[in-house]
């Protein structure tokens, strides 16, 4: 039987070296608004209504 990782298992040090790590390799963090959303839509994008035909 396999061991579920704990909670503990991710510690600040671990969090703190993959995010040096992703800087270092060119990767941004931006900063997102509280109650914003972060995901981009593509330009153009449109709900669908599978009721009209």
């Amino acid at each position: 039987m396999s061991k579920k990782p704990s909670k503990d298992s991710v510690t600040t040090a671990l969090i703190e070296e993959q995010t040096a790590a992703f800087l270092k390799a060119g990767g941004a963090i931006e900063y997102v608004v509280k109650g914003t959303s972060g995901q981009v839509f593509p330009a153009g994008a449109k709900q669908t209504n599978p009721k009209k035909g």
